[in-house]
């Protein structure tokens, strides 16, 4: 009994200490890039840096703004849930009988396994071609297909949580 606890004890211990670990790496990594980019946020400015409409480092006179990527990061999870939400909720509501339910939840979970590297290569391969085609644009990668990928990825989630909360209703 006392070997037991001790290697539970020695395997919490270990679990802490990776954990503490992983935590101060993530912060010794944001240390060093706050670090890092604060003689170039001191030449350009806080303000200009955030919210410059313009991102030109090659230049003559060369203009760091972030703004257009911060809207497009807004702009994209804003397109994903507005594509995902419904679906994801509409797919939980069709997948409610227990029958349905059984055989395809498994198939739900194995795609929140999927990496999102995976999801992007799938991407670019497949659905930036389409959208090229479709649309007959010289370049099918944009916002569009930023924001089908993002809401395939996030559809997992979406499907679990609201299959769990149809569970929770009561049946009357």
């Amino acid at each position: 009994m006392k070997a037991k606890r001790f290697m539970e004890n020695a395997i919490h211990g270990w679990f802490l200490l990776m954990g503490l670990v992983t935590v101060g790496c993530v912060l010794l990594i944001s240390v060093y890039l706050i670090i890092s980019g604060i003689p170039a946020i001191r030449e350009i400015g806080l303000v200009k840096f955030l919210f410059g409409p313009v991102w030109d480092s090659n230049a003559a006179m060369p203009q760091f703004g972030i703004l257009p990527f911060i809207l497009t990061s807004v702009y994209g999870t804003a397109g994903a849930i507005l594509l995902g939400v419904p679906v994801g909720f509409m797919t939980a509501v069709f997948l409610a009988p227990p029958g349905l339910k059984s055989a395809v939840s498994s198939a739900v979970s194995l795609l929140a396994g999927i990496p999102s590297v995976v999801y992007g290569l799938v991407g670019m391969l497949v659905l930036v071609p389409g959208i090229r085609r479709i649309f007959h644009i010289p370049d099918g990668s944009g916002l569009l297909a930023a924001i089908v990928v993002l809401a395939i990825m996030i559809l997992p989630s979406i499907i679990n949580v609201a299959m769990t909360a149809l569970e929770a209703v009561p049946k009357e």
